[in-house]
């Protein structure tokens, strides 16, 4: 999706997503933030249309790349997987080798079966495979695995702190990464760590559209702007990065750890 000339500037009911191209194979040391920004001047320069960065953009970065750039990959080779983790491997035809790096990372392991593993990550993220990942590693892949981001907040803030000193316009920033979703099939793209905004909206004690008050409703800002970000990025397409035009989250300093259910809330643990 790409923002249409003339497009209303108050943005009113209104929501554009455009992917950035050209962001090359990130290596570990590399300095995104430059690396983003570079893209996004060229971005403005060639889609007139689009136009120059907004108050009320935001930019969404997906794990793979933030995890490339920080050094969090591990070389299977070096791996000796545990026993569990062949006999699981085996059956289900999985590398044991994953599996291990899957079962190291876990706080928790929540279920093991049908070839998944669902586990609790240091960060309190429930997912499949503790967020190790095998796909879109570059030209190591079938070796090597990334990991999630030690602290995908910190992360954010450094992308926003390094885009602000590049572009001179201070704006949120989204690590995103796919997550399942419990009795649904597929993926979705969801925040992992954020910058500059709050991951949720909450409208509890405020009127819906007939007067009545909510009692329940905190909406996931967050994550629908990360899964928005995602229809134009793909899984295949080499688009790391996108800008949203138009979501208007709730500025301010906030943390991932405000969206994830405290154990005590939790009716599934």
């Amino acid at each position: 999706m790409t923002a249409e000339p003339g497009q209303p500037q108050d943005g009113a009911g209104r929501l554009s997503v455009i992917a950035i191209e050209g962001i090359p194979e990130v290596h570990p040391g590399d300095d995104l933030a430059g690396l983003i920004a570079d893209a996004i001047e060229r971005l403005v320069l060639k889609e007139t249309g689009f136009g120059p960065l907004r108050p009320d953009d935001v930019i969404v970065v997906t794990q793979k790349i933030v995890s490339k750039a920080e050094g969090a990959i591990v070389d299977l080779t070096t791996i000796e997987p545990r026993p569990e983790a062949i006999d699981f491997a085996q059956r289900w035809q999985r590398d044991p080798r994953q599996v291990e790096v899957v079962l190291r990372e876990a706080r928790r392991v929540v279920r093991m079966a049908n070839g998944v593993l669902i586990t609790e990550t240091a960060h309190g993220f429930v997912c499949a495979n503790g967020g190790v990942d095998a796909s879109n590693v570059g030209p190591a892949s079938g070796s090597v695995v990334t990991l999630l981001p030690a602290d995908p907040d910190r992360s954010a803030v450094a992308i926003r702190t390094g885009l602000r000193a590049r572009l001179g316009i201070d704006l949120p920033v989204i690590v995103s990464d796919s997550f399942g979703r419990p009795w649904r099939w597929g993926i979705v793209d969801v925040a992992i760590g954020i910058a500059g905004m709050l991951p949720l909206e909450d409208l509890r004690g405020t009127a819906d559209a007939d007067g009545r008050t909510m009692s329940s409703t905190v909406r996931a800002v967050a994550d629908e702007i990360a899964t928005a970000a995602e229809l134009t990025l793909g899984k295949v397409a080499g688009r790391p990065v996108a800008i949203v035009r138009g979501a208007r989250p709730t500025l301010g300093d906030g943390a991932i750890r405000e969206a994830l259910i405290p154990s005590e809330w939790d009716l599934f643990r």
